[in-house]
Parts: C-alpha cells; sequence; structure tokens
C-alpha cells in the first residue's frame, strides 16, 4: 500500500523541508514553505532513499536515445570554442581573447559601477566588426538606450534592440535575429510565464538563467548577463547561479572616482588573473594603457607620508601612491582609518611598527590610504604602509626615487613578495632608480638599485623617514 508523503517546499529557492517552518532554512525567507506533494511510499526514488536498486529501476526507464552519440574527445572540433574579440582590448585581456560562441558570461558590479556603458560599447565594437548583436534591455526602455548609444557613438544597424521583461519573448527574440553576441540587461528583472514567484526572487533568476543557458548552448550565440549586488558587494541570487555561468565577471570601482576595474572572478576559457582597467567619463569607458602613470599623475615629491608601492595584480603591475596621515589625540581608542586597504592589515602593522621598531602610534590617529581609487589587497604593500606612518609621524619624507616593496611578518621581519621582477621593471619604467626590498630578493632588472633590509627597523633607518635616533 502506497501513501503520498507531504514536504514543504520553498517558493523562493525551491529547498524542501519534511515539515513546515516559519522560515526557510536554506535562504532565510520568511512565511515561503508551502506544502507539496512528495513521492509515494514505496515507489522507486533516488539514491539515499530506496537505495540503488530503485536508483537505477526509475533511470532505466527514462532513458531514451540521446540526439547527439558520444564521440572520441579528439575527434572533436576544437575550432568552435575560439574566442570572437570584442574589440575592446582591456575586456579581451580579462575574457582571455574575447568571447566564446555558446558561452554565458555574468557581468556583475554596483549600480553606476558602468556594466550598462561597457557592453553596449561592446557590443558596437563588435557590430562594426560584422557581427550581429542583440541587447535585451529589461530595465530600460528603447528610446533610452537608443540615447545612450548615440552618446557613446556605436549606433549601428546590426546592433538589434528589445525592451522586454518576459523570458519567454527573450527566447523568442533569440531564435528570430539568430544573433552571435546577446546583452541581457538584467537577469533579476526577468520572468517566466506562468510562474507563482516574483521577478528576482531566487525561483526566477535561476529558471531564467537556465533557460538562457540552455538557448546560448543549442545556438552557439554568446550571452552576457548583467547582474546585480547585494550590499555586500556579492552577486544577488543563488550561488548556484554562478555555476550555471561559464564566466563571472565583476565591475569594480569607487563611485567618487573615475577608474573602474574589471576582474573574471569564474573563467572556464581562461585564466582569472588578468586585470582590465577603465576610466570613466561622459562618453563612455575608456581603456587605460598606463595605469601606473595615471595613479602617480598628481604625485607630489617631498611629500612626508607618501610612498609608492608596484604592486601586482593577477599579471600586471601597477604602481600605486601610499598615503599616511598622523595626528595626534586624547582620545582613550585612536581612530584608525584605511581606503583602499585592509583595515585589519592596517592595525597589524602599527602593532609590529610600536612592538619591533619603537615607533609608538598610541596616542596618533592613523588614516592611510591608497591613492586614486586603486585597491591594494595583497601583503606585498606592508611596508609602504609601514614607512608612510613613520613618514608622516616624523615629518621625514621617503626619497621619490624609491620605490618600497616587501612583506613585514610579526616578528618585524621582512619577507620577498613574488614575482618581484616585474615589479620592479614597471618601477623602472616610470624613472625610479632605486628599490627597498627583503634582503632575501633576487636581483631586480636593469637600471634600478636594490637597497635590501632584513628588519622593518633596518628599512626604516635606510629609507630616512624614522626618528633622528634610527634614521642615524
Amino acid at each position: 500500500m502506497s501513501r503520498t508523503r507531504t514536504r514543504h517546499r520553498c517558493t523562493d529557492c525551491g529547498a524542501t523541508s519534511p515539515t513546515w517552518m516559519g522560515r526557510c532554512p536554506a535562504c532565510g525567507e520568511w512565511n515561503s514553505l508551502v506544502e507539496a506533494p512528495g513521492p509515494s511510499r514505496g515507489a522507486p526514488a533516488g539514491p539515499g532513499v530506496d537505495g540503488l536498486d530503485g536508483f537505477a529501476a526509475a533511470h532505466t526507464a527514462l532513458a531514451v536515445a540521446p540526439p547527439v552519440p558520444a564521440q572520441p574527445i579528439t575527434e572533436v572540433d576544437g575550432a568552435e570554442a575560439a574566442h570572437r574579440p570584442t574589440g575592446i582590448a582591456e575586456l579581451d585581456r580579462v575574457l582571455g581573447g574575447g568571447l566564446v560562441p555558446g558561452s554565458v558570461t555574468l557581468v556583475g558590479g554596483e549600480p553606476g559601477a558602468g556594466k550598462s556603458t561597457l557592453l553596449l560599447q561592446a557590443l558596437g565594437t563588435l557590430a562594426h566588426a560584422g557581427a550581429r548583436t542583440l541587447l535585451v534591455s529589461a530595465e530600460e526602455s528603447a528610446a533610452q538606450v537608443r540615447a545612450r548609444a548615440e552618446r557613446l557613438g556605436v549606433l549601428h544597424p546590426r546592433v538589434h534592440l528589445v525592451a522586454d521583461t518576459d523570458a519567454g519573448h527573450v527566447l523568442g527574440h533569440l531564435a528570430a535575429v539568430r544573433p552571435d553576441v546577446a546583452v541581457v540587461d538584467s537577469i533579476q528583472t526577468l520572468h517566466l510565464p506562468g510562474s507563482e514567484s516574483a521577478p528576482g526572487t531566487v525561483s526566477q533568476v535561476r529558471a531564467c538563467t537556465q533557460a538562457l543557458v540552455a538557448a546560448a548552448k543549442a545556438t552557439g550565440t554568446a550571452v552576457v548577463l548583467v547582474g546585480h549586488v547585494t550590499k555586500d558587494g556579492a552577486l544577488a541570487g543563488p550561488r548556484t547561479l554562478e555555476h550555471l555561468v561559464d564566466t563571472v565577471l565583476a565591475v569594480e570601482g569607487d563611485r567618487h572616482h573615475g577608474l573602474r576595474m574589471v576582474r573574471a572572478v569564474k573563467h572556464r576559457f581562461g585564466a582569472t588573473t588578468e586585470l582590465g582597467l577603465f576610466e570613466l567619463s561622459g562618453s563612455g569607458l575608456a581603456e587605460v594603457p598606463d595605469p601606473s602613470g595615471l595613479f602617480l599623475a598628481d604625485r607630489r615629491p617631498g611629500v612626508p607620508g607618501s610612498v609608492v608601492v608596484p604592486t601586482l595584480d593577477g599579471h600586471r603591475p601597477l604602481l600605486v601612491e601610499i598615503q599616511a596621515l598622523t595626528a595626534r589625540t586624547g582620545a582613550p581608542q585612536p581612530r584608525r582609518s584605511a581606503q583602499g586597504l585592509d583595515g585589519g592589515r592596517l592595525a597589524l602593522l602599527l602593532a609590529v611598527l610600536g612592538r619591533r621598531a619603537g615607533i609608538a602610534t598610541h596616542d596618533q590617529e592613523v588614516y592611510v590610504s591608497a591613492v586614486g581609487g586603486a585597491r591594494v589587497a595583497e601583503p606585498g604593500a606592508d611596508l609602504a604602509v609601514a614607512l608612510a606612518v613613520t613618514s608622516s609621524l616624523t615629518g621625514n619624507p621617503v626619497p621619490d626615487d624609491l620605490v618600497v616593496c616587501g612583506e613585514v611578518g610579526l616578528a618585524g621581519e621582512l619577507r620577498r613578495t613574488a614575482q618581484a621582477e616585474r615589479r620592479l621593471r614597471e618601477a623602472a619604467r616610470l624613472g625610479f632608480r632605486r628599490a627597498l626590498v627583503a634582503e632575501s630578493t633576487t636581483d631586480g632588472p636593469p637600471g634600478i638599485e636594490l637597497v635590501r633590509a632584513r628588519r622593518l627597523a633596518q628599512a626604516v633607518a635606510l629609507a630616512g623617514c624614522g626618528p633622528d635616533l634610527l634614521a642615524g
């Protein structure tokens, strides 16, 4: 005798629970669990319920002849995975050469980061190169998008445009236009007809993405989806959304600065270590061929608290100016502020400075910033931050022709950074003649002298920015 078991399913994320709960244990949504009939007792079920025998019996009955037979991997045509350049060099750098036919790319970023502008420019350059493109605008009207295209100078008859939020209609447009590249802006505003969930919910976003992924694989269209981000900076929607797509790009940048950085968080067709740099202006996103020159364009020499560090973002060397400002305070807990840097790392370096180098900051407010909207997350900037704070505290500037690179340990020792030669070659290109590095650093490129230090206190003395006792 079979009996149907009742389960409860979340209308937002699709998770199931054997009992009703006020809050979904998977997505945390309140009052979203509704009754849904489960499998009957005694019926074949999946593994873990009735065992492997039931699993095999159920799936043997479902087996059908596949439309495409399996073939040896050596006979697969590799030309189908060739990259199609977008015509924007910085974007192609991150994509490993361009978009792959049949791939699905998810582009995320905060509002105003420039996602829509960048993709519209890419569609325009692709159209000028002979590609047929489609833009599905689910947030703006067609007239608004055309006005932006006119401002960017990318109007072209091969750029097809439609404003629609129905995922079924979008699939129809893909079948009618047969584009080489299609952009959907954005995936959170689409909805499937007949679904009870509201647009933007986890189940809707996942269902719409699955439908577009299937269409991309079937037609060979490279599909690009624009995704929103949460207040924490993560892509909105389920984490499985990132697993459904082939590539995930993140557009980053401070809204108060024009610099925009494009990174690959996930990329099935290339590396995730490349960085694309753009400058946002009224005419769109312009590529930045020399980012180090941009970061140092307004640098003032001879100012205490200013140190230049050669960082490495992926495979790309960048010279960034680190600035520090200290101010005496009588507050029991002086303020520490880090912009573009890790605040926890700053607190650690201040402790090492006081304990290992004798430079106390317990009565000082400390403000440290990576200038120009840059973000420095690697430990190779430790020594630059420590010397910038020391220079501001003592009023002794670091020499203008000196770059600083090294990781600081808790014992006050200096550790070398990865790919030091590539960093120092970029510094030499911009006119720096000396580099203060850890003692174990390998030889640098021609044109730059290495000043080696074993400990943080020794580095402070060699940089000439410490108190007179250390500097002498």
